[in-house]
């Protein structure tokens, strides 16, 4: 499917309520061969359904793995003026170029398991407005943002994952999950970069405040995004519809790159048809916002480094259903008697 030409935040909404399955005949396919595979009938447990999942969406059988890329977004955020964070926001300048130079930890996983690593700096020299005060983004800010993401997803890819860094978004991860499930600001909130205590408390009560006073403008899943989020946020919901349309299968890292997706989710249930959850992260609302959107992480390692690293390290998961499925012996070609 070619992607549309978006110039509003209707065409965002009107893409969401229109996005396209999974490939039934190619789910078909990866259905009919699994029974045959020398092992026990469900043996593999979660790896049988990873590469089902992958047939669905890129959309053909066998599953293939051979082009895999890691995109890594960054945004600055006005909402670390009210002190929500343990480092200064100059620190996302600082890690993009870290990044860069290959010295960080999603550069030595992305080696490790043959991906290619993107970082996508989002207009890093114009932090968001603080959000306890005016919505984040205006429109346009938004849109351009989702744009980026959208444009940055390549045509061929065989899966793609999904990830973040930016000073103070945990905070806003935590008010978008707050506006959109409610329960307080506090079940929400987490330590971040370090926040605990009195600084913890603080950062809970600056969410629940804000959320409260964009509350009535928050008519749905993108403008809990615009008036909450961050330029990385929006650019990550764009590059996930955008996987959408190309059939490209996606895995989200941590509780921002979650955040970010449940505002999709939020205008169509079916939006995260095509992600998986890398992982469950340290950071408490996380666990707590898979739930609500119905899925069950691939990893839980106690990770909360953000910079698609988790998502990056369940790349091996899906590499080992990807080899199981396509590298075992049937029944017939191992002259294996079959239960029956």
């Amino acid at each position: 499917m070619v992607r549309p030409e978006i110039h509003s935040m209707d065409d965002i909404l009107d893409i969401l309520v229109n996005l396209p399955p999974a490939d039934d005949t190619a789910t078909a396919a990866a259905d009919a061969r699994e029974p045959q595979l020398t092992k026990p009938a469900g043996s593999l447990g979660r790896l049988e359904g990873l590469s089902r999942w992958l047939c669905g969406w890129q959309g053909g059988h066998p599953p293939r793995l051979e082009r895999v890329a890691v995109h890594v977004f960054a945004g600055n955020h006005g909402i670390t003026a009210q002190g929500v964070s343990a480092f200064p926001p100059e620190v996302t300048v600082q890690m993009v170029a870290n990044f860069e130079a290959g010295g960080a930890a999603i550069n030595q996983l992305c080696k490790v398991h043959g991906a290619s690593l993107k970082v996508i700096p989002v207009d890093l020299d114009t932090p968001t407005a603080d959000f306890s005060l005016t919505p984040a983004m205006e429109p346009a800010e938004l849109l351009n943002a989702f744009r980026t993401g959208w444009d940055t997803v390549e045509v061929d890819l065989d899966l793609l994952c999904i990830g973040e860094m930016g000073i103070g978004n945990t905070t806003s991860a935590a008010a978008i999950a707050h506006a959109l499930y409610h329960e307080t600001a506090a079940d929400w909130a987490g330590p971040g970069t370090g926040v605990s205590g009195q600084g913890l408390n603080h950062k809970s009560n600056v969410i629940a405040k804000a959320v409260e006073h964009h509350r009535q403008g928050m008519v749905n899943g993108m403008e809990v995004l615009r008036h909450l989020g961050g330029r990385e946020l929006a650019a990550m919901a764009g590059a996930i519809t955008a996987a959408r349309l190309l059939r490209i299968p996606i895995v989200l890292d941590g509780y921002v790159a979650t955040a970010a997706a449940a505002c999709l989710f939020a205008c169509n249930s079916e939006a995260l048809e095509h992600c998986q959850a890398g992982h469950v992260s340290r950071e408490p609302g996380h666990r707590r916002l898979l739930g609500r959107l119905k899925m069950v992480p691939l990893l839980d390692l106690d990770m909360r480094l953000g910079e698609a690293s988790g998502a990056a390290v369940a790349i091996g998961l899906i590499r080992s259903a990807v080899a199981c499925h396509t590298g075992m012996a049937t029944f017939a070609e191992a002259g294996v008697s079959d239960k029956d």
